[in-house]
C-alpha cells in the first residue's frame, strides 16, 4: 500500500494545538494505542479535523523518535495508509462460490454495507452446531465500558455459548468457508458466539464496533484491534418476530435457517461506522439460535 507523505507545513501542527491535546497524544503513544484511533478520537471530539490529527500524531512520532535517537531525526513516512485493508464478500454475481458450497446474494444494501447471503450453512451444518453447545449456555453479558469486563445487562436477554478455534470439525469447516467469502484470514475472526433467544428475549440496539475512547474497550482492542465486520449465521427458524433490526436505516432481516447476515462495521479508513446501529428484535413464538462472527482487524488473541 502507498504510504501518504505529510505536507512540509504539518511538521509544527503537533506544537501548535493545547498542551492538553499534546499530553494526550503523547500519554496514548506511550501507551502503544493506535495512531488511527488515536486521530478518529481527536475527530470525532469536533475540534480537529481528520487531517490535523493525522499530521499532529505523525509529527509527534518524529520528535519521540529523534529524543530516542539522541539527534534530529529526518522527516518520517506517515503512519497512516489509505485505504486501509477491508475484508469483503464478492457482488458481482448472484452466486458466490466458496471452496466448497455455492452461496446466494439475496440482497445487498451499498451504504451502510449489509448483504444477506443465502445457502451458507446446509440443515446439517445448523444442527450440529446447535447440538455441540447443547447445555453449555449461560446469560449473555456485554463488554463493560469502564474496565472491559463481561456484565450482564437488561438489554440483552439472551444466553450465550462460545466454541473456540479447533473445538469442533464442523465449526472449523465453516470458518474456513466465512474466510473465503470475506477474503480474510481465519486467524483474524473470534470464536463463533452463539446467542439462544427465547420467547420475549431480544438484544436492544448497539454497535458491533468497539470505541476506542472506552477505558474497557480498549484492552479488548489490543486483542487484534477493530471489529471491521460481522457474519451473523441463522441456526434456526423462527415463528414470530426474532428480526435482525438496523433502526437507523429501517431494515429488518428476519431469519431463515441456513442464511448468514453480514455487514461492515467501519469505513474503509477503519473508522466506525455509526449507522451500524443493530439489535434483535424479541422473539414473539418460537426459539432463535443464531453464531456471531467478528472479523478483527489483525489476527486474534
Amino acid at each position: 500500500m502507498t504510504k501518504v507523505q505529510p505536507a512540509k507545513n504539518d511538521l509544527n501542527v503537533f506544537t501548535s494545538l493545547p498542551k492538553t491535546w499534546q499530553d494526550w497524544i503523547n500519554e496514548n503513544l506511550a501507551r502503544a494505542c493506535s495512531p488511527l484511533d488515536m486521530a478518529n478520537s481527536m475527530a470525532r471530539s469536533g475540534q480537529h479535523s481528520m487531517a490535523v490529527a493525522r499530521a499532529a500524531i505523525d509529527e509527534a512520532l518524529r520528535m519521540r523518535a529523534a529524543a530516542d535517537g539522541g539527534a534530529a531525526a529526518e522527516p518520517a513516512d506517515s503512519v497512516f495508509v489509505a485505504p486501509q485493508q477491508m475484508p469483503y464478500i464478492d457482488i458481482e454475481r448472484n452466486r458466490v462460490a466458496a471452496p466448497d458450497r455455492e452461496v446466494e446474494l439475496l440482497f445487498v444494501l451499498k451504504q451502510p454495507q449489509v448483504i444477506l447471503l443465502g445457502n451458507v450453512l446446509s440443515m446439517e451444518e445448523c444442527d450440529a452446531i446447535v447440538a455441540h453447545c447443547g447445555t453449555r449456555y449461560t446469560r449473555s453479558t456485554v463488554t463493560g465500558e469502564a474496565d472491559g469486563a463481561s456484565v450482564v445487562h437488561e438489554g440483552r436477554t439472551s444466553e450465550m455459548a462460545f466454541i473456540q478455534r479447533g473445538e469442533a470439525e464442523v465449526a472449523e469447516r465453516i470458518e474456513r468457508r466465512l474466510a473465503a467469502l470475506a477474503h480474510w484470514p481465519a486467524e483474524c475472526g473470534e470464536p463463533f458466539q452463539l446467542q439462544k433467544y427465547g420467547s420475549t428475549q431480544e438484544y436492544r440496539p448497539h454497535f458491533d464496533w468497539l470505541d476506542p475512547d472506552s477505558g474497557g474497550h480498549r484492552s479488548h482492542l489490543q486483542r487484534g484491534g477493530q471489529r471491521l465486520a460481522t457474519f451473523i449465521l441463522y441456526l434456526s427458524d423462527v415463528e414470530q418476530g426474532g428480526g435482525t433490526v438496523f433502526p437507523g436505516i429501517g431494515l429488518e432481516v428476519f431469519p431463515k435457517k441456513g442464511n448468514a447476515l453480514w455487514f461492515l462495521n467501519t469505513d474503509a479508513n477503519h473508522q466506525p461506522d455509526r449507522q451500524t446501529l443493530h439489535g434483535g428484535a424479541p422473539v414473539v413464538s418460537g426459539t432463535k439460535i443464531i453464531a456471531n462472527k467478528w472479523l478483527r482487524q489483525g489476527r486474534y488473541g
